[in-house]
C-alpha cells in the first residue's frame, strides 16, 4: 500500500481541482432548465472513469442518464457495487449563500458549493481510489462496479426499473454508498441501520364552499377543527404514537446497542442551542439519540385549511389538508402502518365530513450486522486512513436505494460517510472538508485491499 499512499499524496491537489470542476456544473435534476447541465455532469463522471482506466457507459432513461462502469476481471474475488449520484438540490434561497453556489470557494479547510458533500465530493472519493489502484498496479484486488445516477434528488424515478432489469449486470457481494456522515468532526463512523418511511396526505372535506361562520357555524362540522382533533389524537402527551398496531413489530434495542449509543460523545445543550429550541421532547424512556435513530415517529409535515391571509375572515372552511410522514424502524411494514394510519384517522372523523387519503411512498427500515466480515474490512480501512476506529451509528433518515439493493440484488450495504451532518446538505452554504475528502479517498483505497482479504 506504500505506492498507493504515495500516488494519493502526489495527486491530492489534482483530485481537489477535479472536484472543483465537478462542482461548477449546476446539475439540478429537479429543474428542467438545467437538463443540459445534468447531462454535462454525467459526461464528467464518464471522463473520470476513463481517466481511472474503467470502461463505462451512459444509459439513457426517460429522465436523466445513469452511468455504469465496471472492472470485473478477478475470478473468485469479491464484487463490490458502488452507488452514488451526480445530481444536486436546487440552490435556493440564493441570497443566503456567502459565495455563489456553483462557484466553488475554498475557505479554510472547506470547499463551499452545492453538491460538495451531497454527493459529488463523497462519490468522487471512490473513483479516485480505483484510479490509484489502476495507475499503480494495473488492476484492483477486488471486482468493482459503479452505479451513478442523476435522479436521486427527485426520487430516483428510473433507478429501480434499471436495477430490476439489470440484476445480472449489477450482481455483487456487497454494496458501498458514501452519502451519509461521520458522527462528528474527527469521529469517523459507519452507519449500520436506517429508518424507513411512509408518507401520506389526508384531506377532510365539509361543505361544498366556505360558509359564513355566524350563519352556519355550530350547525355543521368544521373541517379545520375536525382535522386538528384528528392530528392531536396521533400522539399522547408522552410522545407515544396512538395508531393501532404501530409498535407491534418494533424490535427493541439490545442493551449492547444502548450502551454503545450512551458512550458516544453527545452534548445535549449544544444540540438544543444549534436547533434553536429550549428542550427535547419525545417518546418517554428513551434518550435523544435513541429517539432520533432507533425509535419510530409520526410527524405532521404541513397543515393548511381555511383563510390564512391578513386580517379576519369569519368562515367555516370547506376543507383542510395535512401531510404526514412516519419514520419506521426495522421490521415495521410501511404498507401496514399506512393502512392503520388511514383507518385510525377515518375513525376520528366528525359526522358530515368526508376524508380523502393519498399514500405517497414507503420504504422499510434496515439494520445490518456490524460484525460481518465486510463491516470489519470497512472498520480497518477507515481506521487506517482517519487514524482512529469508526464508531457504529444508526441514521434517522431513509436511503431507499439501500432497501432496493437488499430486495432486488440480495446484498447488504456499507454506509461509509466522509461528510458531517453540519455540512448544510440541502441548505445554503453547503460545504465539505477537503481533508476528509482526501481521507475518504485513502479509506476507499484501503477498503479494496481489506475486502479482498476478508
Amino acid at each position: 500500500m506504500q505506492k498507493i499512499d504515495q500516488y494519493l499524496e502526489e495527486n491530492a491537489q489534482r483530485f481537489t481541482d477535479e472536484l472543483l470542476e465537478f462542482l461548477r456544473i449546476p446539475s439540478i435534476s429537479a429543474d428542467s432548465q438545467y437538463n443540459d447541465d445534468v447531462k454535462k455532469a454525467a459526461n464528467f463522471v464518464v471522463s473520470q472513469f476513463s481517466q481511472a482506466g474503467f470502461e463505462s457507459e451512459t444509459i439513457e432513461t426517460p429522465g436523466h442518464p445513469i452511468v455504469f462502469a465496471s472492472r470485473a476481471e478477478i475470478e473468485g474475488a469479491p464484487t463490490v457495487l458502488v452507488y452514488g449520484h451526480y445530481d444536486v438540490q436546487p440552490a435556493d434561497p440564493l441570497d443566503e449563500w456567502k459565495t455563489p453556489p456553483f462557484e466553488p470557494t475554498i475557505r479554510g479547510e472547506h470547499v463551499f458549493a452545492r453538491g460538495a458533500t451531497d454527493d459529488k465530493g463523497q462519490m468522487l472519493t471512490h473513483i479516485k481510489s480505483v484510479e490509484a489502484w489502476e495507475k499503480v498496479h494495473g488492476n484492483l484486488p477486488v471486482n468493482v462496479k459503479f452505479l451513478i445516477e442523476g435522479e436521486e434528488e427527485v426520487g430516483s424515478k428510473n433507478l429501480e426499473t434499471f436495477i430490476e432489469q439489470n440484476k445480472e449486470k449489477l450482481d455483487c457481494d456487497i454494496a458501498v454508498i458514501s452519502d451519509t456522515s461521520q458522527y462528528a468532526p474527527e469521529i469517523p463512523a459507519i452507519t449500520y441501520a436506517l429508518r424507513g418511511i411512509t408518507a401520506c396526505e389526508l384531506t377532510v372535506k365539509g361543505p361544498s364552499q366556505d360558509l359564513h361562520s355566524g350563519v352556519f357555524g355550530g350547525s355543521i362540522a368544521n373541517p379545520v377543527n375536525a382535522l386538528a382533533r384528528m392530528v392531536a389524537a396521533l400522539q399522547d402527551e408522552n410522545g407515544r404514537i396512538q395508531i393501532p398496531g404501530f409498535y407491534d413489530d418494533v424490535v427493541a434495542l439490545s442493551e449492547k446497542e444502548r450502551e454503545a449509543m450512551a458512550a458516544l460523545p453527545f452534548d445535549e445543550a449544544n444540540y438544543l442551542s444549534n436547533l434553536g429550541v429550549s428542550a427535547t421532547f419525545g417518546e418517554e424512556g428513551f434518550t435523544t439519540l435513541e429517539r432520533r435513530w432507533a425509535r419510530p415517529t409520526c410527524d405532521v409535515n404541513g397543515i393548511v385549511g381555511g383563510y390564512t391571509g391578513e386580517g379576519p375572515k369569519t368562515i367555516v372552511p370547506s376543507w383542510a389538508t395535512v401531510k404526514i410522514s412516519c419514520r419506521l424502524v426495522p421490521n415495521q411494514n410501511p404498507e401496514k402502518i399506512s393502512a392503520s394510519l388511514e383507518s385510525f384517522m377515518k375513525s376520528k372523523l366528525s359526522p358530515g365530513l368526508e376524508m380523502e387519503f393519498v399514500n405517497y411512498h414507503g420504504a422499510p427500515g434496515l439494520v445490518f450486522d456490524f460484525n460481518s466480515p465486510s463491516m470489519e474490512a470497512a472498520k480497518a480501512a477507515i481506521e487506517k486512513s482517519f487514524g482512529k476506529a469508526p464508531v457504529m451509528i444508526r441514521e434517522g433518515g431513509s436511503i431507499p436505494v439501500v432497501g432496493t439493493f437488499q430486495q432486488l440484488l440480495g446484498v447488504e450495504t456499507l454506509l461509509l460517510g466522509w461528510g458531517q451532518n453540519t455540512d448544510n446538505l440541502h441548505s445554503p452554504n453547503e460545504h465539505f472538508n477537503l481533508k476528509d475528502f482526501q481521507r475518504g479517498i485513502r479509506a476507499s483505497a484501503y477498503l479494496w485491499k481489506f475486502l479482498a482479504e476478508m
